[in-house]
Order: C-alpha cells, then structure tokens, then sequence
C-alpha cells in the first residue's frame, strides 16, 4: 500500500495560497474582502486562494467548483462559512465522514475520516463562473492533490463542472475517458483507478428548490463509502492499512 503524503500535501497547499496566476481572481477576492456584506463587516478576510484539506489517508475525495466569496475566501476553508457548506456537512457527518456537522471557521474542530475536500478552482471566481483559462490555470493543484492522495479511489464532483474538471485533471495525469462520461446526479464512470461520482451542487438554487435533497446528497456520500469498500457509517474504526 502506497503512503499517503502529508508533507507534499503541506507543499501542495503552500503552492496554492501564494497563487497569483488570474489577475481577475485576484482582484475580485480582494475586491469582496474590502466590501463584505453587513452580516461580515468588520471580520478579517482570507481573501487568498484556499486549499484542500482533509484526511491525507483519505479514499474518497470531493471535487467543488471554487470558494464562495464570502464563504471560503472569508474563512480561508472551503465550503466553510456558507449556506453550500451549511447542506454538504451535516451529510458528511451523517455518513461518517466528519465528526461535526457544521463547518463555520478554521479551528472549528472540524476533523475529517477517510475524505479530502478540494476545488476546481481555488479563487473565488465572479457570478461562481471561472473562465477555461482560470479552471486550466488551478487544474495542476488538483492533479498535484490527486497525486499525493495516494489512497483515493473515488471523486464525488459536486456539480457538472467539477465533474469535467476532474475529468481533466485525471487526463492530465493519464487517464483519459474515451468516450467522455456524461454528468448527472449519482452518475458513476470508472477512469482508469479512480471511480467518478456526481451529485448535484449543494448551492443554494438546488437546495432551495429541492432539485437538491438532503436525503439525496446523503445517499450519494453512502454510495461513495461502498465503492471506495469503507465500512457503513456507525461501524467501529478499523486500524490503519498503511505505516
């Protein structure tokens, strides 16, 4: 069994935070830094690209489409301090994936099991729409998250564009899908070692209309521990496969 690498992933991650590669990423996450909404004023922005993180051992690794700007780019975590957050975490704690379910600052005791948490995009991107060469400019981050996360085999991609980034990103690293697998919520397609698995984004267009269930989102991260061969949540832990 390959070892996870956590001191690549802390490279990885250090890569990322001093980016600069978009002008008009970077200028949008600063720009929503000095002009937060009223709920925020006063609180000290990220307002830097924003990194994975999780379980360096884990199996199964979630793909978004970039940091909210008053979400990630304020807490600095992805997912982290805004409503998608506020959906896609109770179900990670319902399935055994984390052991709270809320996620609201870094430091919040958030601990995750088995998972990894990552973006096509790291920059807040304006009206959530990053350009190709934005998303070609952050996919190595990706790649190089995918490389030191030796023991994932499955990708749950939240969303279509994730679901096409990660299909990039695994081309990049060899393993291109022929023919190209067609995204859908709980869609699954085998691309070379890894499993893809798609699940409607947990934004707040599909939560608030129901296009997005929390007993969908649920069923998607149960799916996701059966095919990475986890045991079902609630089970005790098993000892570590590898050191």
């Amino acid at each position: 069994m390959t070892l996870p690498d956590s001191s690549r992933l802390d490279e990885i991650e250090a890569q990322i935070v001093g980016c600069i590669r978009c002008p008009r990423l970077v200028e949008w996450r600063e720009e929503s830094a000095a002009h937060p909404p009223a709920r925020f004023a006063g609180e000290q922005y990220w307002a830097r690209p924003v990194p994975g993180f999780g379980d360096p051992a884990a199996r199964v690794l979630v793909v978004g489409l970039a940091p909210a700007a008053h979400g990630g780019n304020r807490t600095g975590r992805v997912f982290t301090g805004d409503r998608s957050g506020d959906f896609l975490f109770p179900a990670l704690w319902q399935t055994g994936f984390a052991n709270q379910p809320t996620s609201v600052a870094r430091g919040d005791g958030l601990a995750l099991r088995d998972l990894f948490v990552a973006a096509v995009n790291r920059c807040a991107p304006p009206s959530n729409k990053p350009t190709p060469a934005e998303r070609d400019n952050c996919l190595p981050y990706l790649e190089a998250e995918l490389t030191a996360l030796a023991r994932v085999s499955v990708l749950v991609c939240l969303g279509s564009f994730a679901w096409g980034g990660a299909l990039r990103a695994l081309a990049a690293l060899g393993h291109a899908a022929r023919p190209r697998p067609a995204f859908g919520h709980m869609a699954a397609a085998k691309v070379g070692p890894y499993s893809l698995l798609g699940s409607y984004h947990p934004s707040q267009q599909n939560t608030f209309t129901g296009k997005l269930t929390p007993e969908m989102l649920r069923a998607v991260f149960e799916r996701a521990r059966t095919i990475a061969e986890l045991p079902p949540a609630g089970s005790p832990p098993a000892p570590p496969r590898y050191g």
